[in-house]
């Protein structure tokens, strides 16, 4: 079985790291945002997670970056209709929690719908 590691470092030790050591692991833009510092509700979701890592959390917060100490957590992310379950992985480390979420559906297309005019009702047979 291989080991996960995100820049060399084991999850054991990004879990030991502050938030300013492990900003220094990210990329530029996620470096840059938690260098500015996190809201409010980003704070609030890190100590719900702190308290009961197993539980279910729902949050509206899209834009809060996954850090080491969510992971293995059960979070419901709002896609602007209903709360999505995404479970954090190690994987997941860096990015942020929308991109787990998605806010749009692929098209289905089917039969013309009510109103529609004759020549649009027309299936061919072939």
């Amino acid at each position: 079985m291989v080991k996960f590691t995100f820049r060399n470092r084991s999850l054991e030790e990004l879990q030991g790291m502050s938030i300013e050591e492990f900003a220094k692991l990210l990329k530029s833009r996620q470096r840059r945002a938690l260098k500015r510092g996190m809201t409010e509700n980003q704070k609030k979701l890190l100590e719900k997670i702190g308290r009961g890592p197993k539980k279910f959390h729902r949050t509206r917060c899209r834009e809060m970056i996954i850090l080491p100490e969510m992971v293995g957590s059960k979070i419901g992310v709002h896609n602007g209709k209903e709360y999505v379950p995404v479970e954090i992985k190690p994987e997941m480390l860096g990015h942020r929690l929308g991109e787990f979420a998605l806010t749009r559906r692929g098209v289905k297309h089917s039969a013309p719908g009510f109103g529609a005019t004759r020549s649009s009702k027309f299936v061919p047979l072939k």
